[in-house]
């Protein structure tokens, strides 16, 4: 990583679609659209998480940058997890003699190769040495990416679903809601029903709603292959009109990109179900100079971080910007702002 450059840490939350559940029924998650859910008064990242029992569930990240790092439980109920970077496997453990009172930093990757990588955490239950039980809880996660080189200068331009540079194919409505960015957004449940739009910028961020009757979807960029998405969220991996996240997930981000006019075609897969895809609104981050980083191969090497056996330690606050345990240029990710303006606004009325 070039510390001199122009970072930033993107968090991606255990219901943003770009982190991958081999089986969503393996786990458990709050519903943050119960009457009784408030994301205030627990110490998860927007007040929900991933947990499970089952032996060998997985999640999946992909991710292009210098560092990774992940945060969850740890305490007497949590047992080991492996660790599968880049196909390079780990084995920790989350078990400690008291519950960490905040997300607990599981595993760390800070001196990457600048390349396209893949992580895997694997829940191994209850191993030798651990006291206690065989849960694993995956909180959020931090990637580190490059917007621009150092002495340039990054503005955030944000596209409402309404805006005209969108073309939009097939059958879309609409919603309006204070969640929303813009007070707005845009749904289908059409099959092939699709969202294109060109841009600028040297990093993209697409935002929208989480429900479990969503389902899969494809985004295109710049003509390359399909890469595949799901945006069912959760609550047992059932499928039905309950599970909403009130707040905008990521539904897709990329980074490094060139001073080229780039193109991003979205396509809803509504299936037998009918399932539906929802579009908040997209953050280019667009910089003053543009640089790419020439991608690497492989791991170059990592330090990792797992609890001690005599007692859980944690994170700093997950909710608060720059609160994270490593060190960025100060320029702050997009979703931070839309995070706490959402907050913000409903911190009157929630319950």
């Amino acid at each position: 990583m070039d510390p001199s450059a122009v970072n930033v840490n993107v968090t991606v939350d255990d219901f943003d679609s770009i982190v991958s559940y081999a089986d969503q029924a393996a786990w458990e998650t709050p519903d943050p659209s119960s009457t009784s859910f408030n994301a205030n008064t627990n110490q998860w990242l927007m007040g929900t998480y991933h947990s499970t029992s089952v032996t060998n569930a997985t999640v999946s990240f992909n991710f292009t940058g210098p560092a990774i790092y992940v945060w969850g439980g740890a305490g007497p109920d949590y047992g080991s997890y492996e660790v599968l970077l880049d196909g390079k496997s780990t084995t920790k453990s989350a078990y400690a003699a008291s519950n960490a009172s905040a997300p607990y930093l599981l595993y760390s990757a800070d001196n990457l190769a600048y390349a396209a990588h893949t992580l895997t955490l694997r829940n191994l239950g209850k191993q030798g040495t651990d006291g206690g039980g065989g849960t694993f809880l995956f909180d959020f996660l931090r990637a580190t990416a490059q917007l621009a080189p150092s002495g340039a200068t990054v503005a955030n331009k944000t596209l409402e679903e309404n805006n005209s540079a969108l073309t939009y194919t097939g059958t879309w409505g609409s919603n309006k809601s204070p969640n929303f960015s813009g007070g707005g957004s845009t749904f289908t449940n059409a099959d092939n029903a699709s969202v294109s739009f060109s841009f600028n910028a040297s990093a993209i961020y697409v935002l929208g709603d989480k429900k479990n009757d969503h389902g899969l979807y494809t985004v295109v960029l710049d003509g390359g292959p399909p890469q595949l998405y799901n945006g069912i969220s959760g609550c047992g991996g059932a499928f039905g009109m309950t599970c909403e996240q009130m707040k905008p997930t990521l539904a897709y981000f990329a980074s490094n990109l060139d001073s080229s006019l780039h193109n991003l075609t979205i396509t809803n897969i509504a299936g037998v179900n009918d399932s539906y895809f929802d579009l908040d609104s997209v953050v280019l981050s667009v910089p003053s100079v543009y640089a790419p980083r020439a991608l690497g191969d492989g791991t170059s090497s990592s330090n990792t971080s797992s609890p001690s056996s005599g007692g859980a330690t944690s994170s700093p606050s997950a909710g608060s910007t720059g609160s994270a345990s490593f060190t960025t240029t100060p320029f702050i990710n997009p979703l931070f702002f839309l995070v706490l303006g959402v907050l913000w606004v409903l911190r009157p009325t929630r319950v």
